[in-house]
């Protein structure tokens, strides 16, 4: 990791593209870009507050900024740190120099920043649109003065932005773009436990989701093991980090219940049923047209707030994109009702097969919804068209 203080000795003839990524979904989404660019461009200096998939990639890592996002960056403590963050990249920007700003998501972080460049004449392509027709149309203002393209992920979204006179691209979605090895699945997921049903939980990547959700999604498997004992569940840690705060909160764990980390695609192949934090997760799964129940415990009085804000009928990105209920979510829900929702829903999915194989055939709509777009090519081409423009 760079030291942002240290002034590099000798750079690379050419531009400098800067991303900022808060979150380790976005440190997932940024790096086929950034390996795309550097193939196609390799005179360009790529740099980067972000994470270790970025730098894998060939980004030039700053500070390391993506391993555990705080949803909303809800907590004060969070909020002054994201200013001295904030404060550090402006003053990285003035000391180097950079032409082009990549922000991904985390609009509560990147907006800042994208108004200290622009001050500086730093154009900005943001990677994954932030989500402001779900809440806070208002601030599309912000993208319409600080952006010059928006990159979207989901179908819906081009046409979205441009009634709103922003230029936007569809580009696809990573997780959606990436070919299934099914014969290397087959040979995986033999080494995940055997039994039926096999319940697959994906807790979540922020410290904060493990806390709140982890807790209820182990109570609903434990209630479906009562029903069947053969029954067998993964939890699937999103990195290190999070695999070592589940083993601190659970241990041990329940009956039937195992650990796993960095093997989500075998994970996912083996399920019969999936329990999901809400989250980029939910396309993971819809990759697979993996069964799940989507769902996101909070306190009530965040409840009010939430509905308060968001002014969708959906939260669980594959209902999103279908514009219906694909999948069962509870998204949010109120903390006290503990494993409720999850055990109530899940019961007669696993006595009726029929379910389960027509929630299968929805996802498999939603997934063709993304085919024939690779992100990494189509982000990169814009990118270097918005990079380039005055050549």
């Amino acid at each position: 990791m760079t030291d942002p203080s240290a002034m590099p000795e000798a750079l690379e003839s050419g531009k400098t593209i800067l991303f900022t990524a808060f979150e380790p979904s976005a440190d997932a989404q940024a790096a086929p870009v950034i390996q795309a660019l550097r193939a196609r461009e390799p005179g360009l200096r790529i740099v980067a507050w972000g994470g270790p998939r970025m730098e894998d990639a060939g980004a030039e890592i700053i500070e390391r900024t993506s391993e555990d996002g705080v949803m909303g960056l809800a907590s004060l403590l969070k909020v002054f740190e994201m200013k001295r963050t904030i404060d550090r990249i402006d003053a990285w920007v003035v000391a180097n120099g950079v032409d082009l700003h990549v922000p991904i998501d985390s609009p509560l972080a990147n907006f800042p920043i994208c108004k200290r460049l622009r001050r500086h004449g730093v154009r900005t392509v943001h990677l994954i649109a932030p989500k402001v027709w779900a809440w806070g149309h208002w601030r599309v203002r912000k993208l319409q003065r600080w952006s010059d393209h928006v990159l979207c992920n989901l179908p819906f979204e081009e046409a979205w932005f441009r009634k709103k006179e922003v230029a936007a691209t569809f580009i696809g979605h990573s997780v959606m773009a990436r070919p299934l090895d099914e014969v290397a699945l087959a040979v995986d997921r033999r080494t995940l436990p055997q039994g039926w049903p096999k319940i697959l939980i994906l807790p979540g990547s922020r410290s904060s989701e493990i806390k709140g959700n982890l807790i209820h999604q182990i109570e609903a498997f434990t209630a479906i093991r009562r029903r069947y004992p053969e029954a067998v569940a993964v939890i699937l840690a999103a990195n290190e980090r999070i695999e070592a705060t589940i083993r601190a909160r659970f241990d041990p764990l329940p009956a039937g219940v195992s650990l796993e980390r960095d093997r989500l695609d075998a994970a996912i192949s083996w399920a019969d049923l999936a329990f999901a934090t809400s989250g980029t997760v939910s396309l993971d799964l819809t990759r697979h047209a993996c069964p799940m129940i989507g769902s996101y415990a909070i306190y009530r009085w965040q409840m009010l707030i939430t509905w308060a804000m968001l002014r969708i009928p959906f939260k669980l990105l594959p209902n999103i994109v279908a514009g219906e209920q694909v999948v069962p979510e509870f998204v949010p829900y109120d903390q006290k009702r503990g494993a409720a929702p999850i055990i109530e829903t899940a019961m007669p999915l696993l006595e009726d097969p029929a379910a389960l194989a027509a929630m299968r055939t929805r996802l498999e709509e939603v997934r063709a919804m993304f085919d024939g777009h690779d992100p990494a090519i189509k982000a990169s081409d814009v990118i270097l068209k918005v990079l380039h423009q005055d050549a």
